[in-house]
């Protein structure tokens, strides 16, 4: 049950990856910098007010903004200053869930003794940040770990947002949806179709008419969460239950060939990630989107777990075969997903997945399975020697997917295990 006191902190380092690029050199302090070059990654608080967002095409982030400063990217210390922006927490309770590279949550329930109130505790975590770290954060207080995410939001930039019991449906209700955790653009726009454009606009929906409109996981969690009913609790050194990644396609044929390439590269990064933590899934799961944002999920839970890149993404592949004959008017993907769950210690010996003739039946691990994990444990061995882009599977190396690089994306995954 959530605490009946506002004492979980959520702390998210502001415009984290350009924050530290002004850091790093002080004369883009003030300026509108970018990270990336062809891809906008991350923008500074000074390109945003120009419009430059992350995603956005290069050229386009130069029209809106043409004394935008470009900057490659400092991977390690992205990774040095995030490291030690946790072990701060870390000083104030060893309740810290840090949930990406820049944000974490903390529980302070038994630090207040120690420390003082929640809101003495955040004041004193931001100065930290600050003085020992030199970046701006935003920290929201709250009673339940959404609403904490949501003041660390309206904080932004480098604010203390605090919101106390008594007081919580009166914060919540004038903001806009887009702020709920888990709200994109196609559920926004949805909701916005039905005039809902408030958090309480859309608290005031019975939840069985917004299950009609968004879908019936999507909307019992959304209207729990639009009346801030969250019984999750701050877990400190959790593992993680699924590893996932996706692309943007663009405009792609619908066939099972034009994703082959995509589907390759997101079970490369998934496996690696898997290997890395010594973990292995049963689950194989892919979501595909299609023109006006409709999408279609399949999974298929293997008797055996597995963590070699081909298995998954054979298994990935055949999984879109079966969804895409059973949408043969969808003439078009716009994107694709892929993860694995139900996660277990990685065991030794790896097995394949054959759909034809019997889909869902294993066979044994062949030598040629054993062979396969041979290979991705010596590339994985190269990668940690050289850097990942020393070598990599031909089809995803020659393909066309377009991505960030590697060692930014790296710093966005989260390990499975926590």
């Amino acid at each position: 049950m959530a605490a009946s006191a506002a004492s979980i902190l959520h702390a998210d380092l502001d415009a984290f990856y350009a924050s530290v690029e002004q850091l790093l050199d002080p004369s883009l302090r003030g300026r509108p910098v970018a990270v990336g070059g062809g891809v906008v990654l991350a923008a500074s608080y000074e390109a945003k007010a120009f419009g430059v967002s992350a995603g956005m095409a290069g050229w386009r982030a130069r029209s809106l903004c043409p004394d935008l400063v470009f900057a490659s990217g400092h991977f390690s210390e992205y990774q040095r200053l995030g490291d030690e922006f946790t072990e701060v927490m870390k000083d104030f309770t060893p309740d810290v869930e840090r949930i990406s590279i820049d944000e974490a949550f903390m529980d302070v329930t038994g630090s207040v003794h120690l420390f003082g109130s929640p809101e003495v505790i955040a004041e004193s975590l931001r100065r930290r940040v600050r003085t020992e770290l030199g970046l701006p954060v935003s920290v929201g207080v709250a009673r339940t770990k959404h609403l904490a995410k949501v003041a660390s939001q309206v904080a932004k930039p480098d604010g203390l947002v605090v919101v106390e019991p008594d007081r919580e449906s009166q914060f919540l209700s004038p903001l806009p949806v887009g702020l709920i955790w888990g709200v994109g653009p196609a559920t926004k726009a949805r909701l916005a179709a039905q005039g809902v454009h408030t958090i309480g606009q859309l608290a005031a929906i019975e939840k069985k008419s917004l299950q009609a409109v968004v879908g019936k996981a999507a909307g019992a969690k959304l209207s729990d969460l639009a009346s801030n009913l969250d019984p999750r609790r701050v877990q400190s050194g959790r593992r993680a239950v699924s590893v996932g990644a996706q692309s943007a396609m663009g405009r792609r044929p619908a066939t099972v060939d034009a994703a082959a390439v995509t589907v390759d590269y997101l079970a490369d990064r998934i496996a690696t990630r898997l290997r890395k933590a010594g973990r292995a899934g049963r689950t194989i799961s892919v979501r595909i989107r299609f023109l006006e944002l409709r999408s279609v999920s399949r999974a298929l839970t293997l008797r055996h777990a597995v963590a070699t890149t081909k298995a998954i993404s054979e298994t990935a592949l055949e999984l879109i075969g079966v969804a895409l004959a059973e949408n043969p008017t969808e003439r078009e993907i716009t994107l694709v997903g892929l993860s694995v769950s139900r996660l277990v210690d990685e065991p030794p010996i790896q097995l394949v997945l054959p759909f034809a003739p019997s889909p869902g039946r294993l066979r044994a691990a062949t030598a040629a399975e054993d062979l396969r994990r041979a290979l991705d444990d010596s590339m994985d061995d190269l990668r940690r020697r050289f850097g990942r882009s020393a070598v990599g599977y031909a089809a995803v190396a020659l393909g066309d997917v377009s991505r960030v690089p590697d060692e930014f994306r790296a710093l966005a995954e989260h390990d499975p295990e926590g």
